[in-house]
């Protein structure tokens, strides 16, 4: 998986800044993602690692099984992918695209695991904390664990911050038994 992305950052870098140098970010997300969704299933993965397919015909299918519209510009992309053996990359390519438009646009998706269920005004007063800290916009998904006992646990891209009961008491054991 880490080569997959490896091979895939360049790919998704220059998508990207053709699509911000075009005003067409949107758009790019769009397809990109759409046919990443399509390549991420393991009957397409068969499909694409076949000999006996054309690249033409990998390409033409994987935009047939996304629904998608591409314009010269996309295709010319998809072509150069298929060209250099890398339609399977598709899916990383769309993650790394993701991250580098959110980083872009100055916001971070942030992943909140809380034992109990947050309201809408919690999750407001912490969006607004988290905006001002990390100077983003801020999108919260919610998610609920009993097994945290309190408190929560926050993923904002490589950032964790576990502030869980459940955490505390780990690190209290392990400094305990260190």
């Amino acid at each position: 998986m880490a080569e997959l992305s490896t091979v895939a950052r360049p790919y998704a870098r220059a998508a990207f800044e053709f699509a911000r140098d075009h005003q067409a970010l949107e758009s790019w997300s769009d397809w990109l993602g759409k046919l990443g969704a399509v390549v991420a299933v393991r009957d397409v993965q068969k499909l694409l690692a076949s000999p006996s397919l054309t690249t033409e015909r990998k390409v033409e299918l994987i935009v047939e099984l996304a629904e998608v519209e591409l314009d010269e510009a996309s295709r010319r992309f998809l072509d150069t992918l298929g060209e250099s053996g890398r339609l399977a990359t598709l899916s990383a390519i769309a993650e790394h695209f993701e991250q580098l438009r959110a980083e872009h646009e100055k916001r971070i998706e942030v992943v909140v695991v809380s034992a109990y269920e947050l309201d809408d005004k919690q999750q407001n007063k912490l969006a607004g904390a988290l905006k001002k800290r990390l100077n983003r916009e801020i999108s919260i998904t919610t998610q609920v664990d009993p097994k945290l006992i309190g408190g929560a646990i926050l993923r904002a891209g490589d950032t964790v911050i576990d502030g869980s009961v459940r955490g505390r008491l780990n690190r209290l054991s392990e400094a305990l038994t260190a």
